[in-house]
């Protein structure tokens, strides 16, 4: 070492083990999102559970973002977003539910929640594992954010509507199924991954986006629940279409293929 240091070698400088500041805070601010909604549902303020997971997912969306814009990204910012989701998005929304619909039904209704909560920890598992293969345009299963935020939103037209305990019983019950099996799917989920809104957007984008902050605005709780339930339910749509597309194609293939035959007869 000293004959380096005589030579004029530098020693090598250590690696700098910090972390980006930012994107973390945001993600910090999704995770006290989530703690907040459990410790809500937990004191029987559901509306402001259901709200607390909505603006969880909107730091969510904003930390990914701004790393991305920023050059930011690191492991660490990866992993520390993958446990806040699970807490914000998967453990959140499993006691909401519980405790504001469930709880009637026993034992069978907290092996529900738990049913959505082991899920979305599947589903964030597989994303991570694959993160690296998947289209960036799609999800593979319904991404755990929008599960929540189906959950929340529900929950949230109940109170706007006031509808009677027995509906709200038996609807939230199939919707924990329907989208735990959603999780862990094979089915598709638009990402919206390539939507830059740092490049030129066209001018009607624009206006349409402006229209639906205005309708959104105007009934918060009613074009929530119809934006994120179009969201789960465009993933079985399209995928629906797509087998009918296949086949339709796999018939034409096959008549083409028979016709040859009966010309020569």
């Amino acid at each position: 070492m000293l004959d380096k240091e005589l030579e004029g070698e530098k020693p090598p400088k250590k690696k700098n083990r910090g972390i980006y500041l930012l994107p973390n805070l945001l993600t910090s601010a999704s995770l006290f999102g989530g703690f907040y909604s459990v410790i809500a549902s937990l004191d029987g303020n559901y509306e402001y559970a259901a709200i607390a997971i909505f603006i969880s997912a909107v730091f969510d969306c904003l930390d990914g973002r701004i790393a991305r814009l920023t050059g930011t990204t690191s492991k660490f910012g990866v992993e520390y977003d993958s446990l806040s989701d699970l807490v914000a998005f998967g453990l959140a929304p499993g006691v909401l539910i519980f405790t504001w619909a469930l709880r009637p039904f026993g034992r069978y209704g907290w092996l529900a929640a738990f049913l959505f909560v082991v899920c979305a920890t599947l589903r964030l598992a597989r994303f991570n594992v694959q993160i690296s293969t998947v289209e960036s345009k799609n999800f593979k299963g319904l991404p755990v954010p929008a599960a929540a935020a189906l959950i929340a939103s529900t929950v949230l037209m109940f109170f706007y509507f006031d509808h009677g305990e027995t509906a709200k019983h038996i609807i939230v019950l199939i919707f924990v199924y329907t989208m735990a099996f959603l999780m862990v799917s094979n089915i598709k989920f638009y990402s919206f991954k390539e939507l830059n809104l740092s490049q030129r957007m066209p001018f009607r984008l624009l206006v349409a986006i402006i229209f639906l902050l205005i309708v959104i605005a105007a009934e918060p709780q009613f074009m929530l629940f119809i934006l994120t339930f179009g969201y789960v339910i465009s993933g079985p749509v399209m995928f629906l279409v797509y087998r009918r597309k296949k086949r339709a194609t796999k018939d034409v293939v096959v008549e083409v293929e028979k016709e040859p035959g009966k010309n020569e007869g």
